[in-house]
């Protein structure tokens, strides 16, 4: 493994993440990572794939909803921040999990609009939860400096209440984990955790990103996981639903889609940049016995911009 930078990240930190995660995932992400920065950097060709980090695209599609007249809204609504109930049913749930609040905040990219992070801030006010989880995408491009990202979410974290999980997404780096994990938020690498509540236990798993970089393992996510265990799961795309409930989750929380983010009248997705079907890229949903939700997401990606598909935060209550 090559060292990590450490003008951002010491030996030690990086040292305890290996232990924890296994050296081969950690030198598999860091060095898939490093192709990814050297192919964005080198290759014109490369900003094709991710318009994120291709600011022709930004001025496109900024120059065509001002032609439309809709540009002024299209801001505001990315400002506005819906508050969504969900009933998330869970088979076999623990009696003691029955009511549970779980809040979900998934693609925050903190770093693409201060205006977006401080009403997700005054959003999450007064909220009442006993859990909260983030699946990931904390920075706005794929590539480059994190620590404005970092920035952004110790401005929400301080509007959150503990116990926090997360995943990383594919916009993420896992040189994020430290500074994450500092703030108190437990990131979940192909990991599970048990959680505790009068004397029953729901274990909540999360897998490493299957999107782009796909150092995903949902053998090891659950191998701590009692073969008569109740489990929660945590995946940045909604891709893996089949792998998912065939390992035997009971439900499943996502984002990344956006819900298409600039959508036709009736939130219609014209895209959702995930190998899913369409039923798959907002809300609630449910594959053979496992029941699943895919936030539209609380932040933007590209353009500070939506349509149709106003961003939101997620309020789950468990049931069974």
């Amino acid at each position: 493994m090559q060292d990590p930078d450490t003008s951002n990240d010491t030996l030690a930190e990086f040292l305890a993440l290996e232990e924890r995660i296994g050296r081969t995932h950690l030198r598999q992400r860091l060095g898939l990572e490093g192709d990814h920065e050297v192919f964005c950097f080198a290759r014109a060709g490369a900003h094709f794939f991710y318009p994120e980090n291709w600011y022709s695209v930004h001025g496109f599609i900024r120059t065509a909803l001002r032609l439309v007249g809709l540009y002024e809204r299209a801001q505001r609504n990315a400002r506005t921040i819906r508050l969504t109930h969900n009933r998330l049913t869970i088979a076999g749930l623990p009696r003691p999990f029955e009511g549970l609040r779980l809040l979900h905040l998934s693609d925050l990219h903190t770093d693409l609009d201060p205006r977006i992070t401080q009403a997700i801030c005054e959003r999450l006010r007064g909220l009442d939860y006993d859990l909260c989880v983030l699946t990931g995408d904390y920075r706005a491009r794929t590539y480059g400096p994190f620590q404005p990202a970092l920035d952004g979410l110790a401005r929400i974290r301080r509007s959150l209440q503990a116990p926090i999980y997360a995943i990383l997404g594919n916009h993420d780096t896992i040189r994020l984990v430290p500074g994450l994990e500092a703030m108190g938020i437990r990131v979940l690498l192909n990991e599970s955790v048990p959680i505790d509540r009068a004397g029953a236990v729901l274990h909540l798993a999360g897998i490493d990103d299957a999107h782009y970089y796909q150092v995903h393992n949902l053998h090891q996510a659950a191998a701590a996981i009692p073969p008569d265990g109740v489990a929660l799961l945590l995946s940045h795309t909604p891709e893996v639903y089949r792998q998912a409930a065939h390992a035997g989750f009971q439900a499943m929380l996502c984002g990344h889609t956006h819900g298409g983010q600039i959508c036709l009248p009736g939130g219609y997705a014209l895209t959702w940049d995930a190998r899913c079907p369409r039923r798959l890229a907002a809300g609630s949903w449910s594959y053979g016995t496992m029941s699943g939700y895919t936030s539209v997401g609380a932040g933007s990606s590209v353009v500070n911009a939506r349509l149709n598909c106003l961003p939101e935060i997620t309020l789950h209550e468990l049931r069974p």
